[in-house]
This record gives structure tokens, C-alpha cells and sequence, in this order.
């Protein structure tokens, strides 16, 4: 009788109030104690530039849904003992942090491989609509054209 491995875990959270990166990517690690490889990404409210605030709206019924899509894509391309995609609605002030993505793998190419795969798609295929606030006036932020082009990277890499 043979026995496969157990399916992957993923925790995906749409989160309103601010996270604690270290303590989730510590809960993480203790949960996936055979992993031989753990990579994280935090992405934080960048200081500077005049920002006083970061904003992102989303359509409820589906950002959830497609964030849960996604960990499913990831899990169907590397071979994961775990996953974390955790990422925050709402005003945030400058060094809050924004979204956390965590892979655990048997081998830390996968591991990267995943975070890298999943932080692509949030940037450039976002369900968030983002606006900076710079001297007390909002402005809209509209992707950037290497959000489009780090995204596409995993379409050639398929085709390869």
C-alpha cells in the first residue's frame, strides 16, 4: 500500500484590520515542519515620496474567490507543503504591511518559484482598485507596465 502525500495546505485571507508579518510567518514555519524550504514576501506602504496613506478597494464577491483560484494555480505548478496568501483592504499608513505571501516546499526552488508566481499575479492581476493619498489629495495608481511584464514571463516559461 502506498501512500501519497498529504494535499497541500493553503490559508488565503482577505484581511481589513493590519497583520503582524513575523508572527504569521512563524506560524506558518511551525506548521509545515518538513519543508525543507520556507520563502516569504512582504509587501509594505512604501515611506517617502510625500505619502501620507495607501487605500485599496475590491469588489467583495469576488476578490476572496479569485484569491482562493490562485493558491489552487499555485499548488497545480509546484509541489507545496504549504501556502500563504494573506492581503489587506482598506487605508493604510506609510510601512504597514500590505500583503504577505508564503510558500513551503520539500526544495527552495519551488518555494520561490511560488511566492514569486503568486506575488506576480496579485500586482498585475489584481481585484484591488489602489489610491495614494500626497498632500491631503487622492490619486488613482494604475499598474505598471512591469507588473505586466513580470506576469507575462510565467506565460513564456509554459510555452518553453
Amino acid at each position: 500500500m502506498s501512500t501519497s502525500p498529504p494535499p497541500t495546505r493553503s490559508d488565503v485571507r482577505l484581511l481589513t484590520e493590519a497583520f503582524t508579518p513575523g508572527e504569521e510567518v512563524d506560524r506558518f514555519t511551525r506548521a509545515h515542519p518538513a519543508a525543507g524550504g520556507i520563502v516569504s514576501f512582504l509587501g509594505q506602504v512604501r515611506e517617502g515620496g510625500g505619502v501620507e496613506a495607501l487605500e485599496l478597494q475590491h469588489y467583495e464577491p469576488l476578490t476572496l474567490p479569485a484569491m482562493e483560484d490562485l493558491a489552487a494555480q499555485v499548488r497545480g505548478r509546484w509541489t507545496l507543503d504549504g501556502l500563504l496568501i494573506l492581503h489587506r483592504s482598506g487605508e493604510m499608513a506609510p510601512a504597514d504591511p500590505i500583503v504577505l505571501v508564503a510558500a513551503a516546499a520539500r526544495h527552495r526552488r519551488d518555494a520561490f518559484a511560488a511566492a514569486d508566481f503568486a506575488m506576480d499575479h496579485l500586482k498585475s492581476q489584481s481585484w484591488f482598485w489602489k489610491r495614494e493619498k500626497v498632500d491631503g489629495v487622492w490619486r488613482w495608481i494604475e499598474p505598471r507596465e512591469e507588473d505586466f511584464e513580470d506576469i507575462a514571463r510565467w506565460d513564456s516559461a509554459v510555452a518553453e
